[in-house]
């Protein structure tokens, strides 16, 4: 079979399955292919050494990479027609100690287009988000693990805003996750001059309403974000922390001061998927089979901070002592629980990986109060 029919197949189970993430990791003799379904990773086959090196050359191939490089890690993305729907493709290769590519694919349908009624559980979340979209400068922070639903948010929100109110939005990404008519898009080409520095200078001059920044990912970046804010235009960008607070934290760390933050953060979001409760058999992670799984069957959970509250953050920071309250991720999960949406079970999973996240690290991090 060839590596064409190999890797058609491949992502075409991966879209009929509603698969995020395809993994393909070496092993000594072999690959081993694993999906990641409503958040966790299910073991999906093995393919022979030869057939797993000719896979990953084809899709970083596919995706613009240097197939000769494979002592550095490297990104790249490309879009395809797979089961008559377009497709985009977010592909990363990391080398590991067998002397071989780790390659992870993470997909994102172009027809997978969300109503801002879908991307919250809960309404109150969705129309403060709306409501802070409303300003004409500032920033706005969407924090939260890989996976949690970030980008996914952050579009549904431009996306609407473009459309209904008429707004130019420009994003800054690396690489473009996913193609959408609704804006203009813009890739970070170092090697064509187009760096985060460069990008912006030239979006600015290109009237924005609104600019995406695809993450804060290093000290220039977040001055980037910040300057961008302080220019008269909404950023909205993505930072990964735990939770909303620990955004502040993550943002003195990248060189960003205090009063800065004062000057253009408008709020911040921490978000998780959550899978809800099967309508048919009750479960959360039931058979393929069950009609419930053909349905969409995630949706976001978010802990706001903003207003008040942001501010008093803002204080504590600078070392003083202040009293706030604010609905936590914990406190909206549990509210899930007790209206039905969410199992016991998925409740529970989360506590387990916030108590994992919390053992205590060796990275020199910042740390603040109540992590």
């Amino acid at each position: 079979m060839s590596v064409e029919k190999i890797a058609e197949l491949l992502i075409g189970q991966a879209v009929k399955n509603n698969v995020t993430d395809v993994h393909i990791v070496p092993k000594e003799k072999h690959y081993h292919v694993q999906f990641r379904q409503y958040g966790r990773l299910y073991p999906h086959r093995n393919l022979s050494a030869k057939a797993g090196e000719r896979l990953i050359s084809h899709l970083k191939f596919m995706s613009s990479m240097d197939i000769s490089e494979k002592r550095k890690p490297q990104s790249g993305s490309f879009a395809i027609n797979v089961l008559q729907q377009a497709v985009s493709l977010r592909i990363s290769t990391l080398p590991t100690s067998l002397s071989k590519e780790s390659l992870v694919i993470r997909i994102l349908p172009h027809e997978e287009q969300f109503q801002l009624s879908q991307i919250s559980l809960f309404q109150s979340s969705t129309k403060k988000l709306m409501a802070l979209l409303n300003h004409s400068h500032g920033m706005l922070i969407f924090s939260g693990p890989t996976g949690s639903g970030k980008s996914t948010t952050m579009y549904t929100l431009v996306e609407h805003c473009a459309k209904r109110f008429l707004r130019n939005v420009i994003t800054l990404e690396d690489p473009v996750e996913k193609q959408s008519d609704s804006f203009l898009q813009v890739q970070v080409n170092e090697k064509a001059g187009i760096t985060y520095s460069t990008g912006l200078k030239a979006i600015l001059r290109h009237d924005p309403d609104i600019i995406l920044v695809g993450e804060i990912r290093d000290a220039e970046t977040a001055r980037i974000a910040v300057r961008a804010s302080l220019t008269g235009h909404l950023v909205l960008t993505t930072l990964h922390t735990r939770d909303a607070k620990g955004a502040i934290y993550r943002l003195m760390e990248f060189g960003v001061s205090i009063h800065e933050m004062e000057q253009t953060l408008l709020a911040v979001s921490a978000q998780r998927l959550i899978t809800l409760r099967c309508p048919v058999c009750g479960g959360i992670r039931c058979p393929h089979d069950c009609p419930g799984s053909r349905k969409k069957r995630q949706t976001a959970v978010y802990e706001l901070l903003y207003g008040k509250n942001l501010q008093r953050v803002l204080k504590e920071a600078k070392g003083e002592q202040v009293r706030y309250h604010y609905p936590t991720l914990k406190e909206w999960l549990r509210k899930g629980i007790v209206l039905g949406y969410i199992s016991e079970e998925e409740y529970h999973r989360w506590i387990a990986e916030e108590e994992e996240a919390d053992k205590p690290q060796t990275t020199g991090a910042l740390s603040y109060p109540g992590r």
